[in-house]
């Protein structure tokens, strides 16, 4: 199946721009660990209630929609249902960024890659399916 996916993914139209396969992994094994202690921080203090737990909503919507992303792209190989989800994506992180500014500054700045990437990665998605359609 992962060759079935691969062989797809491989004969889409994609932009000159867009970078090879194997940078995704390793930029998001650097931004998930990110993402595992920033978001991990921002749970623990809603749970704890020194932020308001309202403050860790568009954190775990981010989270559903970044997992979702894999399975739409990959499993279901629907472009169009990825370019929602990384617009959600997109969207739950400037709201994460935003809320974590009056609450935890910190955990804003450490995403800044994060935002820059799935920045990159959205007009990427958008790209990829205009092409694809």
């Amino acid at each position: 199946m992962a060759s079935a996916t691969f062989n797809w993914y491989s004969q889409l139209i994609k932009p000159s721009w867009s970078p090879p396969a194997w940078v995704f992994g390793p930029v998001w094994s650097v931004l998930y660990a990110i993402i595992a202690v920033s978001f991990g921080t921002v749970f623990y203090r809603a749970y704890q209630r020194q932020i308001p737990r309202s403050a860790a909503v568009p954190f775990a919507l981010n989270l559903v929609f970044n997992f979702a992303f894999t399975p739409l792209q990959f499993g279901l190989k629907n472009n169009l249902l990825a370019a929602i989800d990384i617009l959600f994506i997109l969207a739950t992180l400037i709201w994460s960024l935003i809320t974590a500014w009056k609450h935890v500054r910190w955990v804003a700045v450490v995403n800044i890659p994060y935002l820059l990437w799935v920045s990159f990665a959205t007009v990427l998605q958008l790209t990829i399916t205009w092409l694809n359609r």
